[in-house]
């Protein structure tokens, strides 16, 4: 799954909305690791845990099998 690219302009208007303030030169390192973290969100989203115990069911102290 492609994510687009999010821009440096993208990144300082986001970072306005959010009330903060961004030098000119964070922008461009903004916006490689929003890419990043919504990459990597993305790829958590399509994982297919339908076979996955909840966490509740994990018990520590038993043995992986």
């Amino acid at each position: 799954m492609s994510v687009p690219a999010f821009s440096p302009e993208g990144a300082a208007e986001s970072a306005l909305r959010a009330g903060l303030s961004l030098d000119s030169d964070r922008h461009a390192v903004v916006a490689e690791t929003a890419h990043h973290i919504i990459t990597v969100i993305s790829r958590l989203r399509a994982l297919d845990l339908a076979e996955v115990p909840p966490a509740f069911a994990y018990r520590a102290d038993s043995q992986a099998r």
